[in-house]
């Protein structure tokens, strides 16, 4: 009996791909954003 999971000619998922650098992006977009609000914050003070 042949085992479906058992074949390797799957393309590679996109979301497993990007999985390993969500520990680096989120906090830098994260840096970008409070930047951004907080120099709108200043600007409209």
């Amino acid at each position: 009996m042949s085992d479906v999971h058992a074949s390797t000619d799957l393309p590679p998922d996109p979301v497993e791909e990007v999985v390993p650098y969500i520990p680096v992006v989120l906090p830098v977009v994260g840096a970008i954003m409070m930047f951004l609000l907080a120099m709108i914050a200043v600007t409209m003070a």
